[in-house]
């Protein structure tokens, strides 16, 4: 099993055990700290090492204390506990609405913002919006994610649709499996894209290097395609429209580093310099899906943030 497969079941699955072996890079590190790396955004240091604790976590069949060392070869069996019931606050938190019916809200938010709750931002998030904007939200995404069927990054701003009801998400859901949501996007990248136009059909998973990050991993990796369309070229950038495939965590973020052009302000992926833009410069302008209810063709489109906007007057102007 994969990292990104473990996590997803995690998500997905809690009391089911996930059951993966330790390879040599991984040996010597401590079993908290390697968890609680892995499945940052899931669960805290702290979380990990009560379930080791407890029991929920066992090497070889066998219960380990939170500092023990890993070895290569060890069978780490992991447990993730039933979530505790924790609702979620409204919040008066102003959200623009694009469109809003009985079946789905679709949003454009805002750069900075967390689309649900979790460790270290349990308020001011979409979620906290979306519950006092609309009272009613699909379950299926849990206590801490009702009505999100998909997410953009904290930093990268735009459109994003949620269920109102749990038929809804199920429909919406099934859409993005089979690949027929339209998702277009804006971005400013470092360099001067050489190419037009193209297509970047690249596996990503887990950096093996560093677990808090995503990198193109051809043996771990998901598939994941990313088609890119140059708008404008400046002196060292370029402003260019990407259209997803897929949606892998940190997809456009990681494909665009791979092949050279990172996005401008990327905290992550980008280029240590002085960022022009707090944040990466990313922004999630075209969404289209079938409607849940009547299967209508909707699309919508959201214009540039006015930080991009100005980012690109600067360019033109340079």
């Amino acid at each position: 099993m994969t990292r990104s497969e473990l996590e997803v079941r995690f998500e997905l699955e809690p009391g089911e055990p996930a059951v993966w072996e330790i390879s040599p890079q991984e040996a010597g590190e401590r079993i908290d700290k390697y968890l609680a790396e892995m499945l940052e955004g899931t669960a805290s240091r702290s979380q990990v090492q009560g379930w080791i604790r407890d029991g929920f976590v066992r090497v070889g069949g066998k219960s380990v204390k939170p500092n023990y060392r890993l070895e290569d070869g060890d069978e780490l069996a992991v447990t993730m506990p039933e979530p505790e019931p924790a609702e979620v606050d409204p919040e008066d938190i102003p959200v623009e609405i694009m469109y809003e019916d009985r079946d789905v809200v679709v949003v454009n938010k805002p750069r900075g913002m967390v689309v649900h709750p979790a460790p270290g931002h349990a308020r001011g998030t979409l979620v906290n919006a979306l519950l006092y904007h609309c009272r009613d939200l699909s379950g299926v995404g849990g206590l801490k994610r009702p009505g999100i069927v998909h997410r953009i990054d904290k930093d990268t701003s735009g459109l994003l649709m949620a269920a109102k009801n749990d038929i809804a998400h199920q429909k919406l859901s099934e859409q993005l499996a089979e690949h027929s949501v339209i998702r277009k996007y804006l971005a400013i990248v470092t360099g001067r894209l050489p190419h037009d136009r193209g297509t970047i059909d690249a596996p990503i998973g887990r950096d093996p290097r560093d677990r808090k990050k995503f990198a193109v991993n051809a043996k771990n990796g998901k598939p994941a395609i990313t088609h890119f369309t140059v708008l404008e070229r400046f002196a060292d950038h370029t402003f260019v429209e990407l259209r997803l495939e897929t949606g892998r965590t940190h997809q456009i973020r990681v494909h665009m580093q791979y092949i050279g052009h990172p996005l401008e302000g990327d905290p992550v992926y980008g280029r240590r310099r002085k960022a022009l833009l707090d944040g990466q410069a990313l922004h999630a302008a075209v969404l289209g899906f079938r409607h849940p209810a009547n299967g209508e063709q909707m699309l919508f489109e959201a214009p540039l943030p006015g930080d991009m906007e100005r980012l690109l007057a600067l360019l033109r102007g340079a």
